[in-house]
């Protein structure tokens, strides 16, 4: 599992100004909220669902917030999918290299090939206060979402705004 150090070395090589805290291990929002901890107050906190078309041969990591449910048969429609499921432990190691929990859009950063599709929820546009995991679960980013684009985007993955 590729984590944290490839995360603050690329925001670093970049000169892109972030806050990390670290903390317990968090898997969900459900643990967010039990956990107690308030570092998130005030912030977007993102969620994370890697997913892979009906075939297996397409793979996605839809970014939207905590506090939004996300239709999978909608969103198929809108990017232009067949039928989307969420992707095994598997292939997660395989096409990002982390562990279910630890998934983020910095996630990307691990997959050499570029296979991975970024579907941004349109929302996010515009956000100053966003929160990500850096690939491990035991920590929080606190960053502008127009940085997190910037490093998807030169990192070549590609990237697709739709309403999540």
């Amino acid at each position: 599992m590729l984590g944290q150090p490839i995360v603050y070395e690329t925001l670093e090589k970049k000169g892109i100004s972030y806050r990390k805290e670290e903390h317990i291990a968090v898997f969900s929002a459900e643990d967010k909220e039990k956990s107690g901890l308030h570092i998130w107050d005030g912030y977007k906190v993102s969620k994370n669902l890697f997913l892979r078309n009906a075939k297996g041969d397409k793979h996605y990591l839809a970014v939207t917030t905590v506090d939004k449910k996300t239709d999978l048969k909608r969103l198929a429609e809108k990017i232009g999918s067949t039928r989307l499921s969420f992707g095994s432990e598997e292939r997660l190691d395989r096409y990002l290299k982390v562990k279910p929990g630890s998934v983020s859009s910095f996630s990307v950063l691990n997959d050499e090939e570029r296979a991975v599709t970024v579907v941004f929820d349109e929302e996010l546009k515009g956000e100053k206060c966003f929160a990500l995991h850096p690939n491990e679960n035991t920590a929080t980013i606190f960053i502008d979402f127009e940085d997190v684009v910037r490093v998807v985007r030169e990192h070549g993955n590609e990237i697709v705004y739709a309403e999540l």
